[in-house]
């Protein structure tokens, strides 16, 4: 039983710790994949330091748990006091039970109530901005609040009631009572209450993501971002640096074994003694250190504080909203775009500009965002179907193309689609187009170049599908001649009988997790974008061989500049994106993304041509002779709510199934 039992507490540990393991391990990996180890190295260490935006991020979120974690720790010792003087035992239980409600609540209902509030409350008061670094912390503080409280309410049910009695009758006031007596024999439980407080806003990412306002990104929600493309290996270097932090913390904490204490107390009454001072109580003890803790909190927060607000000047600020790693930040030796438009202005124009760049996850938490009023954005990057939609719904502004000169170089093959006919309110970014990813070493190039590839029972096990319904139905309906923009439900459900069909040799439906998977050969055959196809070939471990084709037909999309109607400086935004047009910045955008640029000053440049080489050229740019007629005809289009209603209940139909 005993040999059972320490099988099993060992089976557990190694359970728990695994992926801790996984991730130290990979930290140190020469290249960029995330599941084949081909050497030890420092690399993305150096590329965390270099990264600039992750580091601010990384304040920020230590910022807000200190801030949070201190007057939640302040407010919720008070409350707790408060509660448990109370006489009335009726309101003494309402008021437990209302403090157990946050933490019963999910966090997304959370979020949501109190993103709804702010924006109400900023209406009233008329407020360009609901949401701000206040609100994110008033958010943070309402979560935490009550772990302190219910960490403090046992320790004051268990206090003997007549120990601060018996200081007051013995001359001391009732403050002095509390804090001489009370705060003491309270200290532990209020110590693990902020610990608990610190963590917990260190660790949020649901209720801070809609919370959140412009220019202030919590590490979690940089994360969250990422899986537009994948989550880099410095931040397994970021994560491994935590880890080791507090590792050294928890051993330096025990080596200060009770001997040490002891023996240190016994000198130090020793000391006293010999001064003819009689000996420190260990209550009194515990005030002290409580007392030069607050400080030391206190002098934290106002540091952090002053790191984040301080300025030299009061620069123009420009809000931009774009997909995550979707521009080149200056990782591995690329151009830091953001910045350098930040210097590039201030030579130009003599002026300051500071630009808060935040980012997305989908088109739709895009639109959320600000059809809710809750942030005010300047320049946004959304995809085709959606800016349709926005532009039906008067979300965006007219640009002044006067002052987008650059607008000029984008190929004429880009203009007059559909989603912006007149291009009137958008100026493209970037485009890309869904193909087939397949691993040569283990499909036959005979199979390839349909869509029934995803269909072969050839490779069952070994077939990856879109875990999305719009990009998943898609799939079926290119294969089938179907029109991907029909409101006919029948031919929704023929494409849900091709999809049960397949179901049965796909390994996984998979968005992210895709690059990991083909990577490492762990499947053969993925639908994806060609972007990410190069993202993947440089990762690729030995024994894998990516190939890439496009079937016919297949998905067109489009990214494109815009402006919000709730922009607050709709000249700077156009210089911005006229910036962001120029040769250089369009360029790194290009080469940081891999996705194919509209631009002709990009891909009609030798160095960007030498740069991505022939085959990266052939499939990004396959030079279709009429683009606009195929993207009109294959690109995905913005369909009622009746209709996407019908293909969610498909889609959960075939994932239930």
């Amino acid at each position: 039983m005993k040999k059972a039992s320490k099988v099993f507490t060992v089976l557990m540990f190694a359970f728990l710790f695994a992926p801790i393991a996984i991730l130290l391990l990979f930290s140190f990996n020469e290249a960029r994949s995330l599941s084949v180890f081909s050497g030890f190295s420092l690399k993305w260490y150096r590329e965390l330091f270099r990264d600039t935006e992750t580091l601010k991020t990384v304040r920020n979120t230590l910022v807000l748990a200190v801030c949070a974690a201190g007057i939640s720790t302040v407010m919720g010792t008070a409350a707790a006091v408060g509660i448990h003087r109370m006489r009335n035992k009726y309101l003494r239980s309402a008021l437990d039970m209302v403090t157990n409600i946050p933490m019963i609540d999910p966090d997304i209902i959370t979020g949501i109530s109190m993103m709804l509030m702010f924006v109400f409350v900023s209406r009233l008061l008329g407020l360009a901005n609901s949401l701000s670094f206040a609100t994110l912390l008033i958010a943070h503080i309402t979560f935490c609040l009550p772990y302190v409280i219910l960490q403090v309410l046992p320790k004051l049910r268990q206090m003997d009631a007549s120990l601060p009695e018996a200081a007051m009758d013995l001359g001391c006031t009732p403050w002095g009572a509390f804090w001489k007596v009370e705060l003491p024999e309270l200290m532990p439980a209020i110590v693990t209450g902020m610990i608990m407080a610190f963590t917990l806003s260190l660790d949020d990412f649901v209720i801070s993501y809609f919370t959140t306002g412009t220019g202030f990104q919590t590490l979690p929600i940089r994360i969250y971002n990422m899986t537009k493309k994948t989550v880099t290996p410095d931040m397994y270097a970021l994560a491994t640096l935590i880890f080791f932090v507090i590792l050294a913390l928890l051993l330096l904490s025990n080596l200060t074994d009770r001997e040490d204490s002891q023996r240190i107390r016994a000198a130090r009454k020793a000391r006293r003694a010999a001064k003819g001072r009689p000996p420190m109580s260990p209550r009194r003890q515990r005030a002290l250190y409580t007392a030069g803790g607050a400080l030391v909190l206190a002098a934290l927060t106002a540091s952090l504080i002053f790191a984040v607000t301080e300025t030299d000047d009061k620069p123009q600020v420009l809000n931009v909203y774009n997909w995550g790693e979707y521009i080149s930040d200056g990782s591995e030796g690329t151009m830091d775009v953001v910045a350098e438009f930040e210097r590039w202005y201030q030579r130009q124009y003599g002026r300051p500009v500071q630009v808060n760049y935040t980012t997305f996850a989908s088109n739709e938490d895009m639109y959320a965002k600000l059809s809710s009023g809750a942030v005010s954005y300047d320049v946004i990057i959304p995809s085709d179907y959606m800016i349709a939609r926005m532009i039906s719904e008067d979300m965006l502004l007219p640009l002044d193309l006067a002052n987008i000169p650059n607008a000029q170089y984008i190929s004429e093959d880009f203009q007059g689609l559909y989603y912006d006919p007149e291009g009137v309110y958008s100026v493209p970014y970037a485009y890309g187009i869904v193909g087939i990813i397949y691993n040569a070493n283990v499909v036959d190039p005979a199979d390839a170049g349909t869509w029934d590839l995803l269909w072969n029972e050839k490779y069952a096990g070994q077939i990856l599908q879109f875990n999305n319904s719009r990009d998943a139905f898609g799939t079926a309906m290119y294969r089938a001649g179907l029109d991907v923009n029909t409101t006919d439900r029948a031919v929704w459900d023929d494409a849900l009988d091709s999809l049960m069909e397949q179901r049965g040799v796909v390994r996984s439906y998979v968005m992210d997790e895709v690059y990991n998977m083909m990577e490492a050969g762990e499947a053969a055959v993925a639908p994806y974008y060609a972007g990410d196809y190069f993202t993947m070939l440089d990762a690729q471990a030995p024994t894998v061989d990516l190939r890439f084709y496009y079937p016919d037909p297949t998905n067109f999309y489009i990214d494109a500049m815009c402006i919000p109607a709730c922009c607050q400086n709709k000249t700077l935004a156009e210089t911005f994106i006229n910036f962001m047009l120029s040769a250089g910045p369009a360029i790194a955008n290009a080469e940081y993304t891999y996705y194919a640029s509209p631009n002709t000053l990009v891909y009609e440049d030798p160095d960007y041509i030498d740069e991505m080489g022939p085959e990266a050229m052939e499939i990004l740019y396959p030079g279709w002779d009429d683009f606009a007629r195929q993207y009109n005809a294959y690109a995905y289009r913005n369909l009622d709510a009746e209709t996407l209603d019908y293909i969610n209940t498909l889609w959960e139909t075939l994932k239930i199934n």
